[in-house]
């Protein structure tokens, strides 16, 4: 049996531990991500005339075209490998900085912030949508693309449980399988990422017209702001 003496200082027992990044941030970031994906796919698609966020969407216009004889915008062929290596890149990074979970969502979350604050500087300074198959345009377009495959690995290596942020035939089955089965909190958290992509979709095609390249100020600062909400 111990003594506590009277003025000693006393040792607490240690507090559970905090709960995991999935569980604190599972519920919005997917939906803030799905924003920005919205953005950069519309975006990209109408000023540089490639999906960044959507690679299957790339490989229908590349057959749809070879098929009619039309002609092939290359960054739309390069898309493909880039997004592969920017995937295997983020994984590598994220093996390096020895980070898990929460931590290793920041760096992510960082690193993507940069290459769509780059693509916003770049465009502003090239005007690339005034060429859309030219050289400037297939430089923004493959930091746009590797911006996005760093999305899709940040979900995969700190939140595995989570939907795709881009693919919305997947939420949209999901959806209604949910809706059929009753299942109302897969339902909602489905319908939260069709709205956001829907929202991101609509929120860049109003400020392209007017904005131009500055339209990529968008998802720039929608990242940068969830790298600074996510502390």
């Amino acid at each position: 049996m111990s003594t506590i003496v009277p003025g000693a200082t006393q040792i607490r027992p240690s507090l559970p531990d905090e709960p995991p990044a999935s569980a604190r941030f599972g519920k919005w970031l997917p939906t803030l991500l799905s924003v920005i994906a919205g953005m950069v796919d519309l975006i990209s698609f109408l000023s540089l005339g490639i999906f960044t966020a959507h690679i299957t969407g790339n490989i229908v216009v590349i057959g749809a075209l070879l098929a009619r004889h039309g002609r092939v915008n290359v960054a739309q062929i390069l898309a493909i490998p880039v997004f592969v290596v920017a995937v295997a890149a983020t994984w590598l990074l994220a093996k390096a900085s020895r980070k898990h979970g929460h931590n290793l969502m920041r760096v992510l979350l960082l690193v993507q912030f940069l290459l769509l604050a780059c693509v916003l500087i770049f465009s502003v300074v090239t005007n690339p949508s005034a060429k859309p198959h030219g050289l400037m345009a297939g430089i923004a377009a493959m930091m746009a693309v590797s911006a996005m495959a760093c999305q899709f690995a940040l979900l995969r290596l700190t939140l595995p449980v989570a939907p795709s942020t881009a693919i919305m035939t997947g939420n949209l089955t999901n959806a209604m399988l949910s809706l059929v089965m009753g299942d109302t909190s897969r339902l909602k958290a489905s319908l939260n990422l069709l709205i956001g992509f829907f929202v991101g979709c609509v929120v860049a095609a109003a400020a392209l017209s007017p904005l131009g390249e500055w339209t990529w100020l968008f998802p720039a600062a929608l990242a940068g702001v969830i790298f600074a909400l996510v502390k």
